[in-house]
């Protein structure tokens, strides 16, 4: 590993280390009196990082899964039909809007564990029938309610995550990569050897197929048929290594179609197999392009879903915090 590379990971490190604790110290800042600055200096971390974006804008015309609600979004109020409406002579106005989306698809989004089933049993065994047999919500029937995405854990609002540039490993560019590829395990060790990266358990790990820069500019490619993505064997690597997370730049997360044949018939196998199986997140519909191009291959990432109860997924406002530099 050369030096500069071995500077960037030992920075990044560092500030994830101070990413995780000022985290723990904001759960208690009521408490503690700041004499030592502490508090000080880990905010003087945090916003000497530099922040990047992993989220695209949610639009109208944004893609989205077939299967799935679509995005709408209206203006109820406008400043023009609220100016005077409380009788002040006009001075006040205001603006509302009804939006109505699948909160688990969107850019990006996070799937909940309680999203996917599996032969009619969700994760750990419990009946998928039942816990949705309350149209309020998963577990509103009193089974499942701990795979909803209101009990996201905490410690994974902020974690160590890394980038596996899958793209870069294959195109040798910034170029995405072709619509029918095939992630398997072997792609995804070759990034993490060429990146000098090592998974750990509980990582939040992304991987970049270059599909993101088709999100806005291309929509109806980005939403069509195909798309690359990870098959069950590049699905089984991540669980091997610990992954809590996981998350790439696509519409479906997994190589679309999603379909596989053998041993079996199977719909969403590498859903099934992540989320059902194991109880691992998914995220979809990250922009990853300025992670790449920052070659920030290890860094802090925030993902913070929405406190929905009984939800089947989130919208987010994800990012990542590297070094300044890096």
């Amino acid at each position: 590993m050369s030096e500069p590379t071995f500077r960037t990971h030992r920075s990044a490190r560092a500030l994830l280390a101070g990413a995780f604790a000022a985290f723990c110290l904001t759960q208690f800042a009521p408490a503690l009196a700041d004499d030592s600055g502490q508090i000080q200096a880990f905010l003087s971390t945090l916003k000497g990082a530099r922040l990047i974006d992993l989220s695209h804008n949610w639009e109208i015309t944004s893609p989205v899964a077939s299967v799935n609600p679509f995005y709408s979004f209206a203006l109820s109020a406008t400043h023009a039909n609220t100016r005077g409406a409380f009788g002040d002579g006009g001075q006040l106005s205001f603006t509302a809007e009804v939006q109505h989306f699948s909160g688990q698809h969107g850019a990006p989004s996070i799937d909940a564990i309680g999203h996917i089933g599996r032969d009619g049993k969700l994760f750990g065994g419990l009946d998928a029938a039942a816990a949705t047999s309350n149209p309020d919500g998963i577990g509103a029937s009193g089974v499942g309610a701990n795979l909803s995405i209101d009990k996201f854990p905490v410690d994974l609002l902020v974690n160590r995550g890394i980038l596996l540039d899958v793209a870069t490993l294959i195109q040798g560019d910034s170029s995405p990569l072709p619509a029918t590829f095939e992630i398997t395990a072997v792609h995804l060790e070759q990034a993490a050897k060429r990146q000098h990266v090592r998974l750990k358990k509980g990582d939040t790990v992304f991987i970049r197929t270059g599909w993101g820069q088709y999100f806005k500019s291309n929509a109806a490619l980005y939403s069509g048929a195909n798309s690359p993505g990870p098959s069950l064997d590049g699905a089984n690597f991540l669980i091997k290594n610990g992954a809590r997370v996981v998350g790439d730049d696509t519409l479906t997360f997994e190589q679309r179609p999603p379909i596989v044949t053998s041993p079996t018939f199977q719909v969403f196998p590498v859903h099934m197999r992540v989320i059902a199986d194991s109880g691992i997140f998914i995220i979809e519909n990250l922009n990853l392009e300025e992670l790449a191009q920052a070659k920030a291959y290890e860094f802090a990432v925030v993902v913070p879903p929405l406190r929905i109860l009984g939800g089947t997924g989130s919208a987010l406002r994800a990012f990542a915090l590297v070094p300044q530099g890096d």
